[in-house]
């Protein structure tokens, strides 16, 4: 099954059990951002802003300094909470061997604290690096943070029971907006997807197909 076809299925399961109030907020949001005209995140021939920042057991990782070593594919998500965001990372999981034979090397950011990212790179057994980014601030630097409206913080907050100052251990309701770049070697940006509606992301094979279009 691929990513779509598996996203497709929490997406009907999410539109299934959630309440209509969580529904109805959710959905609006994505709508006004898709329509609001905002030129969300770098585009392709951006160059990319560096950043270090700490993996689950502390230790610093730097943007440029794994750029020395071959192509990124950098790719922000929500949180170990999100469903859709745990198939993705699953999914590039899978193809993570073919992304290194290829040079690549694959990174995971979400502004959720290194205790709760060490936790779900434990449960979904991945082998990259997977990030911390404190208060958005790198999720920023790239153009896909966003502060949640205050509906969707009390949403969030009592209906889906998530309170993201807690889990991100951080005092501001902000999120990044799911975004993969593909960055070459040079820090310039090969190839962006970023889309407002969360329930859609980067297939992994046209990830390898960008990765070997960058080798020829």
């Amino acid at each position: 099954m691929s990513l779509k076809e598996q996203l497709d299925k929490v997406k009907e399961s999410f539109i299934a059990s959630a309440p209509e109030e969580a529904q109805t907020e959710v959905f609006r949001l994505i709508r006004e951002q898709q329509e609001s005209g905002i030129p969300f995140g770098l585009k392709a021939g951006d160059k990319a802003p560096d950043f270090t920042l700490a993996n689950p057991l502390g230790k610093p990782v730097t943007l440029y300094d794994e750029l020395s070593k071959g192509p990124v594919v950098l790719t922000f998500y929500r949180g170990g909470w999100c469903p859709f965001c745990s198939l993705q990372l699953r999914s590039y999981q899978q193809l993570l061997p073919e992304i290194e034979k290829l040079g690549g090397r694959l990174i995971a950011v979400s502004p959720q604290s290194p205790d709760n990212s060490l936790s779900q790179q434990e449960k979904e057994e991945l082998t990259f690096q997977v990030l911390s980014d404190p208060n958005g601030q790198t999720a920023e630097n790239f153009g896909v943070l966003y502060e949640l409206p205050e509906s969707l913080q009390q949403i969030f907050s009592g209906t889906l029971g998530l309170d993201l100052t807690v889990f991100n251990a951080s005092n501001r309701w902000v999120l990044p907006i799911p975004a993969t770049f593909i960055i070459g070697r040079d820090g310039i940006v090969r190839r962006a997807h970023v889309d407002p509606d969360f329930t859609v992301r980067l297939d992994p094979q046209e990830i390898v197909h960008e990765l070997k279009s960058l080798q020829a």
